[in-house]
């Protein structure tokens, strides 16, 4: 019987969620592999666009895969957002907002969402985020049990408060405490560490 292996890795900014760059204009980018010794058949499940940072896991499963990506398992992200989030702003969040997808307009589902009081610990990004002199930013954090296309981001955007900084957190039970970005970890069974 095949013995599949699985990942956690926290991705870092400025990496794109795949193993295989299939992009001819863009050729230098980075790519998941560049992280460790994966197998052969390695998959990302779900994915982080390249900005985004935070927890991905990776398997040699696609059961294991279909499964986490279903809307059985919360994914939670932080998003350090522009501007200071008004209260009515995280009620639309919950409550469903539209925004526009490959196959046209898409009404999200309900949330929760809530404004995080601290700062984050989170690693330093790669990148700068602009600082207080530019205004004041605010971090929230949603959870959500679907995964559209750079879903949050346009979650955001649409109450007026685009996204800085975006950071999964959580997918199930596992969480990205105490991973450094770049930091890839063995895990024995996903469906078990995210049920």
């Amino acid at each position: 019987m095949e013995q599949h292996r699985h990942f956690i890795l926290f991705k870092p900014f400025g990496y794109l969620s795949q193993f295989v760059n299939n992009q001819t204009k863009r050729t230098k980018k980075k790519l998941l592999g560049e992280l460790g010794d994966f197998p052969e058949n390695t998959m990302a499940i779900g994915r982080l666009d390249e900005p985004s940072e935070g927890l991905l896991l990776l398997t040699t499963n696609g059961k294991v895969s279909e499964f986490i990506r279903s809307n059985k398992v919360e994914k939670e992200y932080y998003a350090q957002v522009d501007g200071l989030i008004s209260d009515d702003a995280i009620e639309k969040l919950k409550n469903g907002v539209e925004i526009s997808t490959e196959t046209g307009p898409y009404i999200t589902k309900n949330c929760t969402v809530k404004k995080l009081v601290e700062t984050p610990q989170l690693p330093e990004r790669a990148k700068k985020i602009r600082d207080e002199r530019h205004g004041p930013t605010s971090w929230v954090s949603i959870t959500l049990t679907e995964g559209k296309f750079r879903q949050v981001r346009k979650m955001t955007a649409i109450v007026g408060y685009p996204t800085l900084r975006l950071v999964r957190v959580r997918i199930g039970k596992i969480t990205i405490e105490n991973l450094q970005a770049g930091e890839v970890k063995e895990a024995p069974n996903l469906v078990t560490l995210t049920c």
